[in-house]
């Protein structure tokens, strides 16, 4: 079995979400609303949270570089391989397993810096957003500091593939209906997720009809 590939490493966190910091060179894993886990002390325990947000820093080279008439590639590429590029990952916590069980609750306790973080692998999708009646959504409709609509857009598309290719093609429209059910009270939020979500191609999974 292969081994799971670190992302990086914590910098900071508390019980609702971290910041990961990783190298450029480590960016292909992660993506905009992609499930993460932190495995905490014991053997199978993890937090699992969505990535709301990469921030890419700029420093004195950088600066220097951008302003420049021409910048050879080989130049550009050095740069981003062999210089510390740092690079931001905002994490938005949205459940943990704990003695082979999920919970779709705030964890327990915050994990600690430099605790390796690794992206979820289709079965870890599966299992996390499989277990219960998708109790999650709450931390991401509650949160202040994500694009709520762009967020759950992203991570229905992403989770909504895995899920079909492990024979659950309905559960996307599950999820979409759960939404609208969560929002019912909340029409301006409802709106932007529904616009979000169509935009990303799920906007056949809404209920005929609209909203009632």
């Amino acid at each position: 079995m292969n081994e799971p590939i670190e992302m990086g490493r914590l910098l900071r966190s508390s019980t609702a979400g971290c910041v990961v910091g990783c190298r450029v060179t480590q960016l292909g894993a992660p993506e905009f609303g992609g499930l993460l886990r932190i495995p905490l002390g014991g053997q199978d325990d993890q937090v699992y949270g969505l990535i709301y947000d990469i921030h890419i820093d700029d420093d004195g080279i950088v600066r220097q570089l951008v302003t420049a008439d021409t910048v050879d590639a080989a130049v550009i590429l050095d740069n981003r391989i062999n210089r510390n590029v740092p690079v931001e990952i905002s994490v938005l916590f949205v459940g943990y397993r704990q003695a082979g069980k999920i919970f779709h609750l705030l964890p327990p306790r915050p994990p600690l810096s430099l605790d390796a973080i690794f992206p979820c692998s289709a079965e870890d999708v599966v299992q996390f957003t499989g277990s219960g009646r998708f109790g999650y959504f709450r931390h991401v409709l509650r949160s202040q500091e994500a694009p709520v609509g762009e967020l759950l857009a992203a991570h229905l598309r992403q989770a909504g593939q895995a899920q079909s290719a492990a024979g659950k093609p309905q559960w996307a429209k599950d999820a979409t209906q759960e939404l609208i059910v969560l929002l019912r009270d909340d029409y301006p939020t409802l709106m932007s997720v529904l616009s979000a979500l169509s935009d990303a191609g799920l906007g056949e999974n809404a209920p005929a009809g609209g909203v009632q």
